[in-house]
């Protein structure tokens, strides 16, 4: 296709010749694409902060925790308080398919004081086998490990905000003592994580304590808050979940039929159910911003064959002067991708424009935990979708006009 300037000037002027069709013609491209890339823009945006909300914890983990009872059973009456125990632990680690299984427990409402410093925290208790399910992202020192757990050491874990208010930035905690409840605390670790999930509280907010200091602390006893399970390679958390509960309630005395007297949490079934939702997403994006953009190159190509026939006179001169078919072919062709090219990539510099506006506005300052720019192969790609489009909408006029007789034409006039 031979592009020079008597070229560009001659489709210019076609294409200005009606300027309120032409605009119009053109929105349907500017919308169409504009509406493609923003949904998948804004679509990876959703995707990564969903991701977020997750981030951490194993897929393929499960929380248990003691409610009251819904149903009488063996002599014990509807909306009995019941606790967990450290043998429901051993229960739960003796089912077939579960790696392994931990006991929790967590405070709420606790002052942590240092120095003057305050701040309100929740106090957590956990084993160093915790860390699997929830990973601990360590900022500064080391996270709960077996010796303190064996000699109830009086050491402690704090979250990022906790650091931030009981201590100076850049300062190194460890080493000093943290008092929570009258009990004084050496710190071994700062913990980053920053989770939307809260499981017993989020980590940036809590003193976390070797479980037997908390146990030995608070006088807990046997009791434990919650039980946290993990199921081993290849086996579902939901195909292990009814003997898990099936266990602990013959030993609580709890109907097998109770639906509320345990509370499950399984993990695995989040994960799916937010994996369906972005699949979800991602093809109503792409259903509605090719929807978008297939009804504008359908307009392109109606116009085109609206300007055909309006031209018939001009095209049939130009034959009888010695135009070949394929000087029509194209003329044709180039005005509609033209058009398109010209809406298209002004939608999505619009688009773009949008994303990162809202890139700018979800995420903290200086930092990008969503991502709501489309890739540059996406970019690329949808140009040459948009390319192809102009050139299929021009098809069908081009050869219409290119089938235009001379003889034919000059009747028509």
């Amino acid at each position: 296709m031979r592009i020079d300037r008597d070229t560009c000037e001659e489709i210019l002027a076609t294409i200005t010749r009606n300027k309120t069709r032409s605009l119009l013609t053109a929105f349907g491209v500017f919308w169409g694409i504009f509406m493609l890339v923003a949904l998948i823009g804004g679509g990876r945006g959703l995707q990564e902060t969903l991701k977020n909300q997750f981030e951490g914890f194993a897929s393929n983990s499960g929380f248990l925790a003691a409610m009251p009872t819904s149903e009488a059973y063996k002599g014990f009456q509807k909306g009995r308080q019941w606790d967990l125990t450290t043998e429901d632990v051993q229960r739960v680690a003796q089912v077939k398919g579960v790696q392994m299984a931990t006991a929790s427990f967590a405070l709420w409402g606790r002052t942590a004081n240092y120095k003057g410093q305050k701040t309100n925290c929740n106090v957590k208790g956990l084993y160093p086998e915790y860390e699997q399910l929830e990973h601990q992202e360590m900022s500064l020192g080391r996270f709960i490990n077996d010796v303190d757990i064996r000699e109830a050491r009086k050491v402690c874990v704090i979250g990022q905000r906790v650091y931030e208010s009981l201590f100076k930035p850049g300062e190194d905690p460890c080493g000093s003592y943290v008092q929570v409840d009258s009990v004084y605390y050496r710190v071994v670790g700062v913990c980053s994580s920053e989770g939307n999930i809260n499981i017993q509280g989020r980590a940036s907010s809590a003193v976390t304590l070797p479980y037997t200091t908390m146990r030995n602390m608070y006088n807990l006893g046997d009791r434990v808050d919650m039980i946290a399970y993990l199921a081993k390679p290849g086996t579902r958390v939901h195909d292990i979940r009814p003997e898990v509960e099936q266990r602990i309630k013959q030993a609580h005395y709890i109907a097998p039929t109770d639906p509320q007297a345990l509370m499950s949490l399984d993990m695995e079934a989040m994960f799916s159910m937010v994996d369906n939702l972005l699949t979800g997403t991602r093809l109503l994006a792409w259903l509605v911003g090719l929807g978008t953009l297939l009804a504008g190159a359908i307009g392109v190509s109606n116009i085109m064959m609206v300007t055909v026939r309006e031209r018939t006179t001009e095209i049939g001169i130009r034959r009888a002067i010695g135009a070949r078919p394929r000087d029509i072919l194209q003329q044709i062709l180039s005005e509609s991708i033209l058009l398109t090219a010209v809406a298209g990539m002004a939608g999505i510099s619009l688009a773009v424009l949008v994303l990162q506006v809202l890139e700018a506005a979800s995420n903290p300052p200086g930092v990008v935990e969503a991502h709501y720019q489309v890739p540059f192969s996406t970019a690329v790609g949808t140009t040459l979708l948009l390319l192809g489009l102009g050139l299929l909408a021009g098809l069908a006029p081009a050869y219409r006009a290119m089938n235009i007789k001379p003889i034919e034409a000059l009747r028509d006039e």
